[in-house]
């Protein structure tokens, strides 16, 4: 695999340090160049091609989300602040990951290994997805995103609002729990919770009135206790 290019943005060189340090252990990444500002960036960006921006949002004169929404073709995004306030807005402009400020190395390769997966997935398969099963989601009141079947990983009630994660991105959409989980296919999700709805295939472990998926822990309700043990639990048998 060639390695994939990469560029820090960040106002403060000690973070710079930190991550410049972090790209230099994976052999698959690239550190192509990095700036104290995302003005600078954009001019490079005019020019030169890259596939990963580890991007600050607290930066003088153009901030890291208005910075994103400013890109017409935006590479593979993951979001590196000291602000977990900034998070739904983000991952509404669809970054792969956000990670906060200090960044353990561990979850930094997380999110590495997360954009590695997408990438070897899409060459694998030419880009041709057609014959993924996926569904269309309306997201910030008039797109229509494309989501993959097989990358949800949890779908969690807001109210008139839910939020869907898949392995790459979340997504928030006006709709219920209800009618989404209806839409989706009922032999790979199972309704945990009132205000849950996981993939089955995505459940890591089981314990008393608890599941694990993607590393967080969901209750399940008494009334679905019952099936979801069953369900989570002849579909590994099976």
């Amino acid at each position: 695999m060639t390695p994939l290019r990469v560029i820090i943005i960040d106002d403060e060189p000690l973070a710079i340090n930190v991550l410049k340090n972090y790209v230099e252990q994976v052999s698959q990444l690239e550190l192509v160049q990095t700036f104290s500002n995302a003005i600078d960036a954009n001019l490079f960006l005019q020019e030169n091609e890259v596939d990963i921006i580890f991007l600050d949002i607290n930066m003088p004169i153009l901030d890291g989300l208005n910075f994103l929404q400013s890109l017409h073709v935006a590479p593979m995004i993951v979001i590196t602040t000291a602000h977990e306030e900034y998070a739904l807005k983000s991952f509404e402009l669809e970054v792969i990951d956000y990670l906060v400020k200090p960044i353990p190395f561990p979850r930094f390769l997380k999110a590495v290994n997360r954009i590695i997966s997408l990438k070897q997935g899409a060459t694998n398969s030419g880009y041709s997805t057609n014959e993924k099963p996926s569904i269309f989601v309306k997201v910030d009141k008039k797109k229509l995103q494309k989501i993959f079947i097989d990358e949800i990983v949890v779908v969690e009630s807001l109210k008139d609002y839910i939020r869907i994660k898949t392995t790459s991105a979340k997504y928030i959409i006006h709709k219920t729990l209800g009618s989404f989980t209806d839409e989706l296919p009922s032999d790979r999700f199972l309704r945990i919770h009132r205000s849950y709805t996981i993939a089955i295939d995505k459940v890591e472990s089981i314990e008393g009135n608890s599941l694990e998926v993607d590393g967080i822990r969901y209750t399940i309700g008494r009334s679905y206790l019952n099936e979801a043990k069953s369900r989570i639990l002849n579909d590994s048998i099976t």
